[in-house]
């Protein structure tokens, strides 16, 4: 019998991902759910050619709204929870709506998957919730998931988003508890890839390149991070899913480490960039390293990125460049519905 799954906030980058991973395996039936807000109510290509087989449902709904959980079945044995509203442009210029928004798609899913039938939930959360811990405490990185969670600035908008993925976090771990359902949380580091977006370092290295910016500036130039490919996260979600314990938390990244200066030069490398360098500030609210210990993926899920930084960019930058070589305008919305659940920004 098939394991039916639901993938709340599917129509995004990791989401359709998932789907893309799921359907190659004929025991899972997979319904896909969004609002698809960022893309003007439409359906984007890759998700689409989704639509043709036959283990694939798409429900459209604002899930902020919990008449639309109605249309939904009550008995999935997976639901995916990675629905939220994402981006450092929405939690500097929109803040109360990222708390809105995010609030509501947790409580919604928390009193709907109450009164379900649904066995296990995974919901998706970020390294964002620790990022005040590394800056004020200095606790040690690669960093594990017993970290405690510490909000930086309570007044930055930036910090909004990891507001509401502390909530979620905090509320399916104490619903699991209550005996309504199983539950896994996982983080998520710097998850990339084509078609990721362009609210993203590396897209947005490459559009700066391709505009001739020079000098070309290095924001943050010797702050670190470790950077997931999407294959890579994808795969370990699927196994937190399926292997994790419930109740537990799991940090899916990669832990090899690197500067954004090594970043910046190599895809400048990739793009054949002659000019030169230049140092500038980092963004106001962003944390000067960033790793995850993933020891704890490796030992209970047997979860193995294999993809190296270096390839996983190159792969990433060769799309980008392609598309941007192969269009005269940037489609905002398009790209803006690949990046439902994104979780990393410029920084």
């Amino acid at each position: 019998m098939r394991k039916k799954v639901l993938i709340l906030g599917g129509g995004g980058f990791i989401g359709l991902n998932i789907a893309k991973l799921l359907i190659q395996d004929e025991k899972y039936q997979i319904d896909i759910a969004d609002n698809l807000s960022r893309n003007d109510g439409k359906i984007n290509p890759d998700l689409q050619s989704l639509f043709d087989l036959k283990n694939v449902r798409f429900l459209k709904g604002d899930y902020t709204k919990l008449q639309s959980f109605e249309a939904l079945d009550s008995d999935y044995d997976y639901v995916y929870m990675l629905a939220s509203l994402v981006g450092v442009d929405k939690v500097n210029s929109i803040p109360h709506e990222v708390i809105k928004v995010n609030t509501l798609l947790i409580i919604n899913s928390l009193e709907w998957l109450r009164s379900s039938n649904c066995k296990r939930v995974l919901f998706s959360s970020t390294s964002e919730n620790y990022a005040g811990t590394i800056e004020r405490f200095g606790y040690k990185i690669p960093t594990p998931e017993e970290i405690p969670l510490t909000i930086d600035d309570i007044h930055h908008p930036r910090f909004t988003y990891a507001v509401t993925k502390i909530l979620g976090e905090s509320g399916f771990i104490t619903y699991s508890n209550q005996s309504f359902f199983e539950s896994v949380i996982v983080r998520f580091h710097n998850v990339y890839g084509p078609r990721m977006g362009f609210r993203h370092v590396i897209p947005h290295l490459v559009e700066r390149f391709i505009s001739g910016e020079n000098p070309f500036l290095i924001y943050g130039h010797d702050q670190t991070r470790a950077f997931n490919y999407i294959d890579d996260g994808v795969k370990g979600t699927v196994l937190a899913m399926e292997k994790g314990v419930s109740g537990d938390i799991y940090h899916i990244g990669d832990d090899n480490e690197i500067t954004i200066d090594q970043l910046t030069k190599y895809v400048g490398d990739l793009i054949g960039f002659k000019g030169v360098y230049k140092n500038a500030p980092t963004f106001p609210g962003s944390v000067s390293r960033r790793c995850p210990d993933i020891t704890k993926a490796k030992t209970d899920l047997n979860y193995k990125p294999i993809i190296h930084w270096k390839e996983g960019v190159k792969r990433t930058v060769d799309w980008y460049v392609n598309f941007l070589n192969s269009t005269s305008t940037r489609p905002e919305s398009f790209f803006d519905s690949f990046s439902f659940e994104k979780q990393s920004s410029k920084s």
